[in-house]
């Protein structure tokens, strides 16, 4: 498993993707997803840069898509306006040698779940076709969310990603604060067979996330430090170890790089 950051490194010098590779590097990190979550302003001359800082300093970088996304929006034109973001987001990463692109599906409006199902299945299914047919070198990864309004249960992302033909970005701390549950050795092997039934090859291109997290019965309510948190991730690291799964684990904890390198270490250190 590679191990990084949610965004450019508290400790790096400045707050540009370039600096951030650098400082991941600097700390034995190996990887980063870069946040286009309020737009996607990147340039591809800017992009080649930074993959070029990458690929020389070996980090393996993703991306995470704007946060305004809903692929269940009232209007047609904001699920456009939706998809063209993915797109976007899709087509810089393409450039900058990032082959997962995460993003969130969408909100539930009160609408039937079969129905948003069904909505969002569509977008992405044209999303990736569009992708595909362009001949960009990314995965696109629904991520499972955090909070009840939002469309992402660990069943929901496993069967779009089934029926849509992509692959998961699998948020531990999401669903335990979305289910109050799913916080223990025999659980998280529980999501790991889910993500199985993708496929071996699911297992052994993990993208995931991990970090503290508060909340409440409606889900998510914001991102902790892990230590001050009662996720169990001692106990995560040994389920991913025992699945022999590969793959990024990204943390978005609010100290970044700390419990990034300490869940490396805690990682390597299992036997």
């Amino acid at each position: 498993m590679l191990f990084g950051t949610a965004g450019v490194p508290n400790s790096a010098k400045n707050r540009s993707t370039e600096s951030g590779v650098e400082r991941i590097a600097e700390l034995k990190l190996d990887a980063m997803e870069v946040e286009f979550v309020r737009g996607v302003k990147m340039k591809e001359e800017a992009a080649k840069i930074v993959r070029k800082k990458a690929e020389e300093l070996g980090v393996s970088l993703s991306s995470h898509a704007p946060y305004f996304i809903n692929l269940n929006a009232d209007s047609e034109m904001k699920v456009r306006r939706s998809m063209q973001n993915i797109y976007a987001t899709a087509k810089i990463s393409h450039v900058l040698g990032a082959e997962s692109v995460v993003f969130h599906p969408g909100y539930y409006l009160k609408r039937p779940k079969e129905e948003v199902f069904e909505r969002i299945k569509s977008a992405v299914i044209e999303l990736r076709k569009r992708i595909e047919d362009e001949g960009l070198d990314v995965v696109l990864r629904p991520e499972t969310s955090g909070s009840i309004s939002q469309f992402g249960e660990l069943d929901e992302i496993i069967r779009l990603c089934e029926e849509a033909e992509v692959l998961p970005c699998i948020d531990f701390s999401h669903i335990h604060a979305r289910t109050q549950s799913y916080n223990s050795y025999d659980e998280f092997c529980e999501i790991l067979e889910k993500v199985e039934s993708l496929g071996k090859e699911a297992l052994k291109n993990l993208h995931c996330h991990v970090s503290g997290i508060d909340y409440d019965v409606k889900g998510e309510k914001k991102h902790l430090n892990l230590k001050e948190s009662d996720f169990k991730y001692e106990e995560l690291l040994k389920a991913l170890k025992d699945f022999k799964a590969k793959g990024v684990v990204i943390c978005e904890s609010p100290n970044l790089e700390e419990d990034a390198l300490m869940l490396k270490k805690l990682y390597h250190s299992l036997r």
